[in-house]
């Protein structure tokens, strides 16, 4: 028989948690036409995957690529790390619905939250919208690479509905206000979004200052949103949140059992601290709970510590408190910036600034540097913190910083760990059952750090070194949980008559790469991307997308408004 595509001979972990096994897989028109031996069948291309392993593409439910999408329809770095389908849309931040006069508002808004700025996404994007639904209509017109999923945003909506009152805590949606909110809400998601996002973060905040729209919102809004989700979507549809859990923690567990009692799909974003088991026994309680009887609870998180990458491209840990620092960040480039440490005085200069500064004395434990070797140094084992390599040397931590900067001509990062870092704790938490080992915040805070690599870490050190998952349960969670989770239809699993979203991975040397700090954005703007290697080829609707490490240039990208409820 004759086929677009055959993978053949590879070691197929087809999404589901079973067990692995040996076979070949045809592709044609888009599907999986046939899972077995095809030896006696031919193909318009053939991928030999001997030795190596053949998944459903990974689903990643937490990225921001809203904005980046319209310059960088390649959706790069997540099509370098096994992604086909991005949930786009998470915490409120999103571009519909919005009136004409909106529009300014929404991109300094997503300026302010993800370090994206306001006149490349005024320019980048056509804007040519007012409704969800024309939204996605113009989403599916930039030819995405990956497959898009998308989350109408409270921060949009609210403020559409309330204007400059939607940031004022204390102020609540009047009966009429609330009820324009709600018919927003369900006619987004008939329009074609999977739900609805939401942030209460308190440090998601808009320029001048106050918290973005949704932040105050009370229990009486919620719940109206999540009435309109289920309204709009039925049951299983998304209610999607980044949360407060610092001042108002019952609050927030009270929305998630409002929303899943209504039958909502609750989904957050978290992670562990340091002390004790960081709250895992208490989110498994949680969990189990909320679960109970058909309902819907789950979370998603980190696979590595992150939180700022420091160096020479954009951060620089001492830029409050001094001068000089001040001075060398602003130079135009990062070898001006070389240029200026190799000058003896202004280097002890510096040093002396900085450890005036004190800054260290806090972060230098937190301070993970990369490393200069072909593969970055994740520190999983704890051996490496600035910390600790200070102590080695006999030397203040601003000192080896320093040095370790000019020694790597500005190309080495330190990984601040300001989330994750207790890994105990946090491996624990994303082996609970209803947790999603994947928060890749693509197209967010994209100057300070990037965590696009999840996928890659969570398979390569967390899965193949560390045993934190098998490799059949860790695939399982980020394709056929995360596609179960949103209600992905035929997707999310290595089935015949299912969609050819796929990866061939030569697993054994699977890794992550070092970031990199471009200008590719519009009007020169700057932000981290990380690459991978060990992908051989990434397959969204039967087409080769990515094929080791490279883009071939292939956009075939669905946006996808249909979805399994009930």
């Amino acid at each position: 028989m004759e086929y677009d595509l055959i993978i053949r001979g590879g070691t197929v972990v087809d999404g589901t948690g079973a067990e692995v096994e040996q076979s070949d897989l045809g592709v044609r028109d888009g599907r999986i036409a046939r899972i077995g031996d095809l030896s006696a069948d031919t193909a318009d291309r053939t991928i030999d995957a001997t030795g190596k392993v053949v998944t459903p593409g990974f689903i990643d439910l937490h990225t921001h690529l809203d904005a980046q999408i319209g310059w960088d329809p390649l959706m790069s770095s997540s099509s370098y790390h096994g992604v086909t389908t991005a949930l786009i849309g998470n915490c409120g931040v999103t571009f519909a619905p919005c009136s004409e006069n909106n529009r300014r508002y929404l991109a300094e808004l997503m300026e302010s939250v993800e370090d994206i700025a306001a006149d490349a996404i005024m320019d980048g994007l056509p804007w040519n919208w007012q409704s969800y639904g024309e939204y996605l209509d113009a989403v599916q017109g930039l030819d995405p690479a990956l497959n898009i999923v998308g989350l109408a945003g409270h921060s949009a909506i609210r403020y559409e509905a309330m204007g400059d009152r939607s940031m004022d805590e204390g102020v609540q949606a009047s009966d009429k206000e609330l009820e324009h909110i709600a018919a927003m809400v369900k006619a987004s998601v008939e329009e074609g979004a999977v739900g609805f996002s939401t942030s209460r973060f308190l440090p998601h905040t808009v320029p001048d200052g106050r918290c973005t729209p949704g932040t105050w919102a009370d229990l009486r809004e919620t719940r109206a949103i999540q009435e309109a989700v289920i309204a709009g979507g039925g049951l299983g549809a998304v209610f999607q949140s980044a949360n407060d859990f610092q001042t108002r923690y019952d609050t927030e567990i009270e929305m998630f059992e409002q929303g899943t009692e209504l039958g909502c799909q609750v989904i957050f974003s978290g992670g562990t601290g340091a002390k004790g088991d960081g709250g895992v026994a208490r989110w498994r309680e949680h969990f189990e709970r909320l679960n109970e009887g058909g309902r819907r609870f789950a979370g998603i998180c980190h696979t590595r510590p992150s939180g700022s990458f420091f160096g020479l491209a954009q951060l620089s840990p001492f830029t409050r408190s001094s001068q000089a620092w001040r001075d060398l960040m602003a130079l135009p480039t990062i070898g001006e910036r070389v240029d200026a440490l190799k000058d003896e005085a202004t280097r002890a200069n510096l040093i002396a600034e900085g450890i005036e500064a004190g800054d260290m004395k806090r972060l230098a434990s937190m301070l993970h540097p990369f490393g200069t070797e072909a593969r970055p140094n994740l520190d999983f084992e704890r051996k490496a913190s600035l910390q600790q390599l200070a102590e080695a040397a006999g030397k203040d931590p601003v000192e080896v910083y320093v040095d370790r900067l000019l020694a790597s001509e500005g190309r080495e990062y330190f990984n601040l760990w300001m989330f994750g870092g207790a890994l105990e704790n946090q491996w624990q938490f994303m082996q609970l059952p209803w947790v999603v080992p994947m928060l890749g915040d693509a197209g967010a805070h994209v100057g300070f750090f990037t965590d696009t690599d999840s996928p890659t870490v969570l398979l390569s050190e967390l899965t193949r070194r560390h045993d934190v998952y098998t490799l059949p349960e860790a695939v399982h969670r980020i394709t056929g949980k995360s596609a179960e989770i949103i209600g992905l239809k035929e997707r999310g699993a290595l089935k015949e008559g299912w969609h050819a979203d796929i990866n061939v991975i030569d697993y054994d040397n699977l890794h992550t790469c070092h970031p990199e700090y471009v200008n590719d954005f519009p009007h020169g703007g700057g932000r981290f991307i990380v690459k991978s290697q060990g992908y051989l080829a990434t397959i969204v609707g039967g087409q080769v997308v990515v094929e080791n490490g490279e883009h071939t240039g292939q956009r075939p990208g669905q946006v996808i408004r249909e979805f399994v409820r009930g």
